[in-house]
């Protein structure tokens, strides 16, 4: 890298804009619902293997013939969950990221019912768990159904 120290980014790759990452399910039809994801999240954000704390989930449609259903956050242009809640504990970055900030949550909830495609959940503390496009599930997928991409 021409002109870097050694660790440190050029001054022209600190002048652009960061592009913003976003959790994409790329193949659904690969899923076999085994759940890795899941724990990956949990034990990657949390420090724990719990899927109560999982901000991606996979449903099933009735039992082990239904197809799994991957339901992880949108990030939407106009986030719903951000204008519900009343604390500030959702935001929108001005690269269109959604973030939140747990200390700021009270659990009430209204974020859940924003979402529109049920992205969000309360944990058994009455907190918000939302996904952060970090991509901790995106290396446990066993049959690559999720990738992490940039988005502008």
């Amino acid at each position: 890298m021409a002109g870097a120290v050694a660790g440190k980014p050029s001054a022209e790759a600190a002048k652009r804009p960061k592009k913003r990452r976003r959790l994409k399910v790329a193949h659904p039809e690969r899923c076999i619902g085994c759940l890795s994801c899941m724990f990956a999240c949990s034990r990657i954000n949390t420090g724990r293997a719990s899927l109560e704390r999982s901000a991606i989930r996979i449903k099933t449609q009735g039992g082990i013939e239904g197809d799994p259903i991957i339901v992880v956050c949108h990030a939407c242009e106009d986030p719903a969950c951000v204008r519900a809640c009343p604390t500030g504990a959702l935001s929108r970055k001005e690269d269109g990221s959604v973030v939140f900030d747990r200390d700021l949550c009270d659990g009430c909830g209204r974020c859940v019912d924003a979402c529109l495609i049920g992205a969000i959940s309360l944990d058994s503390e009455g907190k918000a768990v939302k996904c952060k496009h970090c991509g901790a599930c995106v290396a446990f997928c066993p049959h690559d159904v999720l990738k992490l991409i940039e988005v502008d």
